[in-house]
């Protein structure tokens, strides 16, 4: 596995689509101070997931878009295209050629792609790391890192050990799942807490539920009372007035 090629449009110094290739074995990059040198190192880290401007040489993200000259004006994004020869399949992918891009717009947004298919930064953080390229391998080793290594106390040489040796990728991992198992449980306990208070609510739903079912038949018979007690009503009056007019009747009979 090695680099293959760096294409840098809109980036730092690189306003224009520039294309470095690499051959293996052992490339250098030379130049006059000013060229861009350190930027296209900086363009290595950046497409390989770097996340701190510090460490990009800038004071935030957006600097690292092309700002314009006076015969130039700025640009609204900068992209940077890292393909990787990947014969040996040391980067577990079906693929004899990675291709890793990201872009950064001026208006905040940022896209990474892999072999240009849309990916998320933790994508591409992992398949470096598996293959032992990515910036937590210490593959790029800046300016005054080896004196900070020399100079680290024990703690801080046990992390560059770790970091080096891939623990972190493994730890980050089970942070991770630690996260995911934190939050199930949390979740688990609000259940639970739930399914408490329900239980407590339901003796009295219960009773409230029985006494109205109770009501209910109560009043259905009530209701069927009074339809009855109407009913008889009628059927007394309905009798009261067919006497009436059976009397009525007779008296017309005998005044004839």
């Amino acid at each position: 596995m090695h680099l293959k090629s760096l294409t840098l449009r809109g980036f730092k110094s690189f306003a224009s689509a520039t294309t470095l290739r690499f051959e293996p074995g052992i490339t250098c990059v030379v130049g006059p101070n000013g060229s861009g040198k350190s930027n296209v190192v900086d363009a290595l880290s950046w497409v390989m997931g770097e996340q701190g401007a510090k460490n990009l040489r800038g004071g935030k993200m957006d600097d690292v878009i092309f700002a314009g000259t006076s015969k130039r004006q700025a640009l609204g994004r900068a992209e940077v295209t890292l393909t990787i020869d990947n014969t040996d399949g040391a980067i577990p992918v079906d693929y004899t050629e990675v291709t890793i891009s990201r872009t950064l717009f001026r208006t905040g947004g940022s896209e990474y792609a892999v072999n240009g298919a849309p990916a998320r930064l933790l994508d591409i953080q992992e398949l470096l790391n598996d293959s032992g390229l990515g910036k937590e391998m210490h593959v790029i080793v800046g300016q005054g890192r080896l004196d900070a290594i020399l100079h680290a106390d024990p703690l801080e040489r046990r992390s560059f050990i770790e970091e080096a040796a891939g623990v972190l990728k493994h730890r980050r991992r089970k942070d991770k799942a630690v996260r995911k198992l934190t939050g199930l449980q949390t979740n688990l306990d609000r259940l639970t807490d739930l399914r408490t208070e329900l239980n407590r609510q339901l003796g009295p739903l219960g009773r409230q539920a029985e006494a109205a079912a109770k009501a209910a038949t109560v009043q259905a018979t009530l209701r069927d009372a009074t339809a009855r007690l109407l009913a008889d009503d009628a059927v007394r009056m309905q009798s009261s007035l067919a006497s009436s007019s059976d009397g009525e009747d007779h008296s017309d009979r005998i005044a004839e």
